[in-house]
């Protein structure tokens, strides 16, 4: 069941995740407009974040990172699976970030702590892709294996993604790639690509 938040404030949203109870789809904007904490940066405030518009079931936004433009895009399952009774926040960014040579990197938060040893399954319109968890996030092992990912996003209708918790816990999240090529495209434009 989801739960909606109201904004109390600046919320941080850590490396591996958002912080707090599960929102939905105006929850994720305001959420991810809280405030951003990406790897090797300092936190990102929300009047910071440019919003680059809805598109579906994706939103898209930009933001300065030391003087340097970044810019992501991001969206909640439509349907999340497994027998569980309580979980964090689930989502899936693709983030760009020039000035770091970084395009197309894709993380999928999953709501809890991933178990170890263990591989996350991607599954778009019958291609598959392997993907490393690390604490509650998983990620792609490179870059070429992102920019695949992305691409079958962009070409595809439906992802689900499955992983399994620490404590064993089997789990299905079911996404609609409806608007992420929009989203994308407004993405990669603000950031010059």
């Amino acid at each position: 069941m989801q739960q909606e938040r109201r904004k109390t404030g600046a919320k941080t949203i850590g490396v591996y995740g958002i912080q707090g109870p599960r929102v939905g789809a105006l929850g994720l904007a305001v959420a991810l407009s809280a405030a951003l904490v990406l790897p090797g940066t300092g936190p990102v405030l929300a009047q910071d974040i440019q919003s680059l518009g809805a598109f579906g079931d994706w939103r898209a936004y930009a933001y300065d990172e030391k003087g340097e433009k970044a810019c992501y895009i991001a969206s909640q399952p439509k349907k999340d699976e497994g027998d569980y009774k309580r979980r964090g926040e689930i989502y899936a960014m693709v983030t760009h970030r020039p000035a770091d040579k970084v395009r197309d990197e894709v993380s999928l938060a999953a709501g809890y702590r991933y178990k170890s040893q263990t591989r996350v399954e991607v599954s778009i319109d019958g291609k598959t892709f392997e993907l490393l968890p690390h604490e509650d996030t998983a990620w792609v092992p490179d870059s070429a294996g992102d920019r695949k990912l992305v691409a079958a996003m962009r070409a595809g209708r439906q992802m689900v993604v499955e992983g399994t918790s620490s404590r064993g816990t089997a789990t299905k999240d079911t996404y609609s790639l409806i608007g992420f090529t929009k989203a994308y495209r407004a993405a990669s434009k603000a950031c010059g690509y």
